[in-house]
């Protein structure tokens, strides 16, 4: 499942930028490419796109404009030579503002923050007819869908996690902190700087340590007092 872009910008090496960095990132496409912003407002009502790469000072119509007409604009990252409008691009729900020249190093981080949103946008499905579930990159090309229920303990792995679930064991790049914040915090709590886990999956409770299917977790020092409270007196806890 690729993310589709589009770039917006008058200047067809900027474009060029865009789209040679997006070509060494796997998962990303490029749909389409536009020198001005009105013919992208045509092109939108009629595609789905996941991230849009805008210059703002264009012809016919700027980009702070351009956004500000969209009813339900994808997810937008700006690339400018100019600093100034940063505040108001964040007005307006901007991912992430990028000053030329865009270092790749620096376009990998905006890159890390699509990814991040994606994940979350999608990460619990509503309906309550089907099971709780989020959507993970497990490698370059393929996001798996992970079902709630099934996850026992998520460990971090300094830049990536490894989530255990009753069916299986994935590798994912995200932060422990960052992951535990798209679970419900009704039944997953972190215990320690290294370790999210699945509350229900709790077999055992003894001194600072949970066990989970035979396998035992360590609760940190300063996590040990809300823990042993969710975990033991559940109905207390909102």
């Amino acid at each position: 499942m690729s993310t589709k872009c589009i770039i917006i910008d008058d200047e067809p090496l900027a474009i060029n930028v865009i789209k040679n960095y997006l070509q060494q990132i796997k998962g990303f496409e490029v749909t389409k490419t536009f020198s001005n912003a009105l013919e992208a407002l045509d092109f939108l009502k009629s595609e789905q796109i996941d991230v849009m790469f805008l210059d703002i000072n264009m012809p016919l119509l700027d980009g702070l404009s351009f956004v500000k007409a969209l009813n339900d604009p994808p997810l937008i990252i700006v690339t400018t030579a100019y600093t100034e409008f940063a505040v108001e691009t964040y007005e307006l729900n901007v991912l992430d503002y990028l000053v030329k020249p865009i270092e790749f190093p620096r376009f990998i981080k905006a890159i890390d923050k699509v990814e991040h949103k994606l994940m979350k946008t999608t990460t619990i499905n509503q309906n309550n007819n089907a099971r709780e579930h989020l959507f993970v990159k497990i490698d370059k090309k393929k996001m798996k869908k992970i079902y709630l229920d099934e996850i026992l303990t998520i460990e971090s792995l300094k830049d990536y996690l490894k989530i255990n679930t009753t069916t299986g064991k994935y590798i994912i790049h995200s932060t422990l902190s960052d992951f535990t914040s798209l679970l419900p915090e009704h039944n997953f709590i972190r215990i320690h700087r290294s370790y999210t886990i699945a509350i229900d999956k709790i077999d055992v409770v003894e001194g600072n340590s949970v066990e989970i299917e035979g396998l035992r977790y360590v609760i940190g020092r300063s996590y040990l007092e809300e823990v042993k409270g969710k975990i033991l007196n559940p109905n207390s806890i909102d």
